[in-house]
């Protein structure tokens, strides 16, 4: 019963604090959607024609990043993959001598 009693008390002296989420703004939803949709045609990109997507991929990567503010991960992994598609997109299309449009 003394083991019970411990806890209790234990439990009494470290009072846990909840932090209330953080609600995001709608520009910041935005940005997680126009992100989203640039990881996608850059995949896509790479499997098709890649000047096609890739250019518009980037262009919506960068106004994603632009709109999400410094702490949007998405936006920041929508900028690296879509330049990942476009080097690697055009090594395909040059090696297997694939149009580019």
């Amino acid at each position: 019963m003394s083991d019970v009693s411990a806890e209790t008390r234990v439990d009494e002296a470290l009072p846990i604090e909840a932090q209330p989420a953080r609600s995001r703004s709608s520009a910041e939803v935005v940005a997680g959607y126009l992100a989203a949709l640039s990881i996608f045609a850059s995949v896509i990109a790479v499997a098709w024609h890649p000047l096609r997507l890739v250019i518009p991929a980037v262009i919506l990567a960068l106004i994603a990043s632009g709109m999400g503010g410094r702490e949007n991960r998405l936006a920041r992994a929508a900028v690296v993959i879509s330049a990942l598609a476009f080097f690697l997109g055009m090594a395909i299309a040059v090696a297997g001598s694939r149009p580019l449009f």
